[in-house]
């Protein structure tokens, strides 16, 4: 069964963020385990999970009380989805996402696990940009990320107009390769990210997860950053069975 909850507003954390707040809904499942935050597609929201079969792909985990899942809304369509504002101001917009995460989302997870936690952040599609970000951004935190079919170079996602510092900051594709010193030693000795993706229908156009996929791993291992890349085949396309199969088949190693 599905527990309800409403977080409190996040308010902005980053570069830029001018204190934009945002809510959204949480929806946990199962009753023990180590904490698995999800995050859906594109705009979507924290029931997408259930309604499209990844709860249910990974019911013998809850069961068990290997793993308890969190999923959360996405803030897509005020940030990331808004074409009608250029790329560092939806960089900007998402700061606030990601306070409402660190401020409000993670020490829910963390009182309700009865003490300060290490999350697993998996995510689909746009979700998977969400996860493996947070989790280079934040590893402290989340220093396992799974990433099911994502484009991790917002700049392609209909961007326009000059980027700025918000922009760099939240484009992995941008700043890993930049990653050096102390903090890059620390996410080699910390993190680990796992990027699956199909090689079929919608993987390549329009969403460009296959090839933005491969970019990032080798730009992961090129820092030497831990990073599997697991490639599935053209019978798997830019969709939710093909994320439940992938869920079902990598998560049990992790919990």
């Amino acid at each position: 069964m599905a527990r309800r909850a409403a977080a409190a507003p996040g308010r902005a954390g980053g570069p830029g963020g001018e204190g934009r707040p945002v809510s959204g809904e949480v929806r946990a499942y199962g009753h023990w385990g180590r904490p698995v935050l999800a995050f859906p597609a594109e705009d979507g929201r924290a029931g997408d999970w259930e309604a499209h079969g990844l709860v249910d792909a990974v019911r013998p985990l809850l069961d068990a009380g290997r793993c308890k899942l969190y999923c959360v809304d996405s803030d897509d369509g005020a940030s990331w989805s808004d074409r009608s504002v250029p790329t560092e101001e939806r960089a900007r917009r998402h700061d606030g996402y990601e306070g409402w995460l660190l401020g409000h989302v993670l020490p829910g997870i963390d009182a309700d696990c009865g003490g300060p936690q290490e999350v697993v952040a998996v995510g689909v599609s746009l979700g998977a940009f969400h996860a493996v970000n947070l989790a280079l951004r934040h590893a402290d935190r989340v220093p396992l990320a799974i990433g099911l079919s994502g484009n991790y170079e917002p700049s392609t996602w209909h961007g326009w107009g000059e980027r700025g510092f918000a922009a760099f900051v939240h484009d992995p594709s941008a700043y890993v390769p930049q990653l050096h010193g102390d903090h890059l030693r620390w996410l080699q000795e910390r993190l680990s990210v796992l990027l699956v993706v199909g090689e079929g229908a919608f993987e390549v156009h329009p969403t460009r997860a296959l090839p933005s996929t491969r970019h990032l791993a080798h730009l992961l291992a090129d820092r030497g950053i831990r990073c599997e890349l697991d490639v599935w085949g053209p019978d798997t396309p830019h969709d939710w069975p093909s994320w439940a199969r992938q869920l079902a088949h990598h998560l049990p190693r992790f919990c």
